[in-house]
């Protein structure tokens, strides 16, 4: 056999063992997608349908997927009493979410066209979009109202992080039922220690609502510092009520915010401790979780938030008691932005 025979044949053997290897990575890429397991052992993950309702199998938590694989940045379920089992995802991408009353807000990355930006969407609970809105800045904090009514966010539209003071936010508030739209918390009437004030400096940012579907606290900053607000959507104003607060969150029964609080001598880059707020007594806990967490948390039950922090890929989950007491735990690798369904 001559040399240039030889060498023919070898070429040919390397390109149908070439193919080979293509058509069979090809393959098992197809098989890990339709499994929906994710890399390096992560949580097995299946397409599926998914609401923003209890499901028939009890209480779910609905959250922003962020395992890697082909479902990341979905919006995902699983049941609330196993967290760490295999996940349902949607097919709707969302950078922050939440939901309660049966309504979602999904706020979102927007490809392609001249230049990429943001939206807001209102999401029904088949996650059946409601209605959109175009987002002046990068999304950082959703919240939906306890009946479903109201939806507010908040995005940056200069600087991109709470640490400092170099940023500037704006917070939206849309009435799901007469669809009017405050496109600014900056342009309600401020009541600060018994006067109205105003400052070109002001930033509002985390709403988070009451069950009347009227009244909202908030924080806002100016000069420096933080306040907590109390707002009422129906007279478009806020009344400032203590300093030092960042990011409430309102407990289901109306009696306690948790909140991020700058505490003295940490880092400037991770200056935070969760602490809670009785309403009725203004009595402030330090809650056992002593990393600096900058999230809005979520309520689980009356008793427990959870919130999130740096993980291998993005985000997991944490929850600890609201008491100041226990410690906290990991709830959910590779997750963020949860709302808890039932």
């Amino acid at each position: 056999m001559s040399l240039r025979r030889r060498i023919l044949i070898l070429v040919a053997v390397v390109c149908v063992l070439a193919g080979v290897a293509g058509l069979s990575f090809l393959r098992a890429a197809d098989r890990a997608e339709q499994r929906g397991r994710t890399q390096a052992g992560g949580p097995e993950i299946a397409r599926g349908g998914l609401s923003l309702t209890p499901g028939e199998d009890g209480p779910r938590i609905v959250f922003r997927n962020m395992a890697w694989g082909p479902n990341r940045d979905e919006l995902a379920s699983v049941p609330a009493a196993a967290p760490e089992g295999a996940r349902t995802a949607s097919g709707v991408s969302c950078l922050r979410f939440h939901s309660a009353g049966g309504t979602g807000i999904c706020l979102q990355a927007v490809k392609g066209g001249v230049q990429d930006g943001y939206r807001a969407v209102v999401l029904d609970a088949r996650l059946r979009e409601v209605s959109a809105h175009r987002l002046a800045g990068i999304p950082t904090r959703a919240r939906v109202s306890p009946g479903g009514l109201r939806v507010a966010w908040t995005v940056f539209v200069g600087g991109d992080s709470y640490a400092g003071t170099n940023f500037s936010t704006r917070t939206s508030v849309l009435d799901l039922g007469t669809g009017r739209l405050d496109a600014s918390l900056e342009d309600f009437t401020i009541l600060k220690d018994g006067k109205e004030f105003r400052n070109a400096d002001v930033n509002f940012w985390g709403v988070t609502f009451v069950a009347d579907e009227r009244t909202f606290y908030a924080t806002m900053a100016t000069g420096g510092r933080t306040h907590l607000v109390r707002g009422n959507l129906a007279a478009r104003s806020v009344t400032v009520l203590r300093e030092n607060v960042e990011c409430p969150s309102l407990s289901p029964d109306g009696k306690r915010l948790v909140f991020k609080k700058r505490v003295e001598g940490l880092p400037a880059e991770a200056p935070w401790r969760l602490h809670a707020l009785d309403l009725t007594s203004g009595t402030e806990t330090p809650l056992a979780e002593e990393r600096s967490v900058d999230d809005q948390v979520v309520w689980r039950d009356d008793r427990t938030v959870v919130y999130s922090l740096p993980g291998d890929f993005g985000a997991d989950l944490y929850a600890v008691p609201a008491d100041g007491s226990g410690a906290p735990a990991r709830l959910m690798a590779s997750a963020l932005a949860p709302a808890f369904l039932g």
